[in-house]
């Protein structure tokens, strides 16, 4: 079973971007509910204003298509619409590989090191 992350990023109207994510809140809380959820977090980026990123990992592909068919999934596109258009990109990862980004000395490296999957 590899663990699958979801990446998306969201423009909404900037003047009501906290307004629809603050209301989304319970179906955000309801995704994090789910099982198989680890993270499920959305924040506002700092630089672009009404720019929303979202970062999600589940335990597995079939614990993600679960969510897809809740109400936690199913009726967040209403609410992210609520006040208007949004331009949105999404990306989901299955990781089969991982390991840590700092050796034993603390020095990062980008190779696969001491890998667990």
């Amino acid at each position: 079973m590899a663990t699958v992350l979801i990446w998306a990023q969201m423009d909404l109207p900037p003047e009501h971007a906290r307004d629809i994510i603050d209301e989304a809140k319970p179906l955000i809380e309801a995704a994090l509910e789910e099982p198989g959820c680890e993270i499920y977090t959305w924040s506002h980026d700092p630089y672009v204003p009404g720019r929303v990123n979202v970062f999600e990992r589940w335990t597995s592909e079939e614990e993600l298509a679960a969510h897809f068919l809740n109400p936690a999934y199913t009726d967040m596109g209403k609410q992210l619409r609520s006040r208007g258009p949004i331009v949105a990109q999404s990306r989901k990862f299955r990781v089969d590989v991982h390991g840590p980004i700092y050796d034993e000395n603390r020095v990062p490296s980008a190779e696969f090191f001491d890998v667990a999957s």
